[in-house]
């Protein structure tokens, strides 16, 4: 039995769903680069602009849109403070001390952005970062599992 069997409308969805996802058009190359093109954006605390800068990104680097747009889902509503936080701490390590991190206040009424240059400098330059390690690390992982599964597939028909 497959790991994972839905038995649910909502589960058989799903899964259509992200089968759909990873079995896009494309090159694999054109596949793993859509999809670190999604983990960079999805690196940055621009809510609600993540999908169109992937998507835009995705073009410029002639990647899938689709799978642009699904790597931007990195950043989640839970995994977006711990990020972000992260990304935060490593701008703080790699150019000093700051103010610190906001309080719970501040993050719900979205006065991030009002805080200072220094803390948005040091988010954003910690989002750099692992966004690029994250495109990096994802684009490739991607790609060799699709070289695998490419491999497999010849070796079985």
């Amino acid at each position: 039995m497959p790991p994972f069997q839905p038995h649910t409308a909502l589960g058989r969805r799903l899964r259509r769903l992200l089968a759909w996802l990873w079995h896009q058009e494309g090159s694999h190359g054109q596949r793993a680069r859509g999809l670190a093109a999604g983990l960079f954006c999805g690196c940055y605390p621009f809510f609600g602009l993540q999908m169109l800068l992937s998507v835009a990104l995705a073009s410029a680097v002639r990647g899938n849109h689709l799978l642009a747009a699904a790597g931007t889902w990195v950043s989640n509503p839970f995994t977006s403070l711990p990020l972000y936080w992260f990304n935060y701490q490593l701008g703080c390590w790699l150019i000093g001390p700051g103010a610190g991190w906001p309080g719970l206040d501040d993050l719900q009424a979205g006065r991030v952005w009002h805080s200072g240059g220094g803390f948005v400098s040091r988010l954003l330059l910690g989002s750099t970062l692992v966004g690029v390690a994250c495109a990096l690390l994802g684009g490739w992982l991607y790609w060799q599992w699709l070289e695998r599964e490419h491999r497999r597939g010849k070796r079985q028909g």
